[in-house]
């Protein structure tokens, strides 16, 4: 009998059961109703996040700090989350109709409602995504405050704790703006409560500070440290609930129908419906610039360039330019569509039998007799996409007999990826989505080509593309097994199998759309989680994304309009 050889799991082997075991565990809690992220119901959600050690969140095995992961955090939850010993993930429950303020979170659009001092409510409006989303951002600044409390407290019966640390709560609690004096020294002190030197806390000092709260850095560290010491000295542990009629909702495609009707109701209204319909999913910008402004602007920016343009248009003081690109294309057969449904996503209708062609950026356009009908939607947030597209496509119900088929000639997809070879701002062609963790795979016949965007001086890669659970858990181990195995993978995303498996189901086996509509899926690199220093923790990509965010917007435009 041949001895059995004891075979070592790999790095990517151990952080794909980390990741199978994250979604398990997430499904379980969230099935239960509620959980303590720091006692025993949480330890498994632990121990999963610091088996896989994502690269996001930088040195969250370490037991210094992580500084850049924290600040990623805190962006995407809502200001004043740190304070919050309770936090209730609900569905739309009717919080937007009373005297609670919305709280949007600066680089994530979810609604969060301050219900007390103690509790925050998060609204979950755009499915599993978002769940998986938060709660492992929160487990993450959990264990983040667990750091900060084990090396602030002396004696844990004496509740005694060290200087530096009633220094931080000193210059925390300060009402007014800290002179850069007392700033120097808050930082000093709070550089030995995290284990990070001096120069690495103010150079990420401010990027914490708001308008309101210039010190906000040492209001998030203090608020995390102080609730970390509750939970041990007094027992005080954070929980996370799931309301009921989040539970009950979850799955039903309640807000995607919402949303799908309302834009169907307009397309009827506007004698749209039985139209040919391209959807294009993207921002809500460059779809009209690149159609409307070049021809607006032409005067004011002579002899420039149409990136040139697009770039100023993308720069945050620009309001004037874009709200007159705005204004020509409303009056072009533009319908804006803001959104109602609580999915955040805002849609933008072209009616092309309306728009003068020779005063777009696409004068040869060749439109058959039937013209067009755009519908442009804003970016969909993981399984959401699923969720949106299953909807839309599903014919439009008029009372009880009457039904109308939807003549989708394209559905374009356009979005932000990390890539595993290249860099920021390199462009991807996928020819296939993996589902990360299932094997479940969506070959398919990419109308985009990497050929079509040669020349341009931006490096262009095709192959297959992973759609994983969430940005926030992938590790270096993983990502390198996919990209140099057989799969050979050349970035990840979070939508691209969920939208195509609703194309396929409606086009190949419900037949609620034409059998061969057409497909096009094109990304632009947001970080390379391969490299250290360019994940997605280390900013974001300012002007570089503007040139192959327009490019790939002009090559779907270019095909659906014939004008190449």
């Amino acid at each position: 009998m041949k001895e059995i050889k004891n075979i070592s799991r790999s790095r990517a082997q151990e952080s794909s059961a980390a990741i199978e075991r994250l979604y398990i565990t997430i499904r379980h809690l969230f099935n239960r109703g509620f959980y303590k992220p720091m006692g025993i119901s949480g330890e498994t959600l632990r121990e999963a996040l610091l088996q896989l050690r994502p690269e996001i969140y930088g040195s969250i095995a370490g037991e210094k700090v992580e500084l850049n992961g924290l600040l990623y955090v805190i962006e995407r939850l809502p200001v004043g989350i740190e304070e919050c010993r309770y936090i209730n993930l609900t569905s739309d429950e009717g919080y937007s109709k009373s005297h609670f303020q919305a709280i949007v979170p600066p680089k994530r659009r979810r609604n969060c409602y301050r219900i007390d001092e103690e509790q925050m409510n998060i609204e979950i409006t755009r499915g599993r995504s978002d769940i998986y989303d938060i709660l492992t951002h929160l487990t993450f600044i959990f264990i983040e405050s667990h750091k900060i409390k084990d090396r602030i407290l002396l004696d844990e019966n004496q509740y005694e704790v060290t200087r530096d640390w009633q220094k931080v709560e000193y210059y925390a609690l300060q009402s007014k703006k800290l002179s850069q004096i007392d700033k120097e020294k808050a930082i000093s002190h709070a550089s030995n409560v995290l284990g990070r030197s001096f120069s690495e806390v103010l150079a990420i000092y401010d990027s914490f500070g708001t308008t309101d709260k210039p010190d906000r850095f040492l209001h998030v560290i203090y608020w995390l440290g102080k609730l970390a010491l509750e939970e041990i000295v007094e027992n005080n542990k954070r929980t996370i609930t799931f309301s009921p009629i989040l539970r009950e909702r979850l799955g039903h495609h309640i807000h995607g129908e919402i949303w799908a009707t309302q834009i169907k109701d307009i397309l009827k209204k506007n004698d749209l419906l039985e139209r040919p319909i391209h959807i294009i999913s993207a921002n809500m910008h460059s779809v009209m610039n690149s159609i409307f402004a070049t021809h607006v602007l032409k005067t004011k920016f002579k002899e420039k360039s149409d990136f040139f343009i697009f770039e100023e248009l993308s720069k945050s003081g620009a309001n004037d330019v874009r709200n007159k690109v705005e204004e020509v294309a409303l009056k072009s057969g533009m319908i804006s569509v803001l959104d109602q449904s609580g999915t955040n996503i805002d849609v933008q209708i072209f009616d092309t039998a309306k728009i003068d062609f020779s005063k777009t950026a696409f004068p040869s356009a060749q439109l058959v007799d039937q013209k067009p009908v755009l519908i442009v939607m804003d970016y969909a947030f993981g399984e959401q996409a699923y969720e949106t597209i299953d909807e839309l496509l599903k014919p439009y119900k008029e009372g009880k007999s009457k039904v109308t088929f939807l003549n989708v000639a394209s559905v374009s997809i356009m979005g932000k990826a990390g890539i595993l070879q290249g860099g920021k701002g390199d462009i991807m062609i996928p020819s296939a989505h993996i589902n990360e963790g299932t094997g479940d795979n969506y070959p398919f016949q990419n109308e985009l080509n990497a050929a079509m965007f040669e020349g341009n001086g931006i490096p262009v890669f095709a192959g297959p593309m992973v759609t994983v659970l969430g940005t926030s858990l992938q590790n270096k181990d993983l990502l390198k097994f996919f990209h140099e195995s057989t799969w050979g993978v050349i970035g990840l995303e979070m939508e691209g199998a969920y939208y195509q498996k609703a194309i396929q189901s409606a086009s190949k086996i419900r037949k609620s759309i034409p059998e061969h509509v057409k497909v096009r899926y094109a990304y632009y690199a947001s970080d390379n989680p391969l490299e250290t220093g360019s994940t997605l923790a280390s900013g974001g990509l300012g002007t570089t994304g503007v040139k192959p965010t327009y490019l790939i917007t002009i090559k779907i435009l270019e095909q659906i309009f014939n004008s190449k």
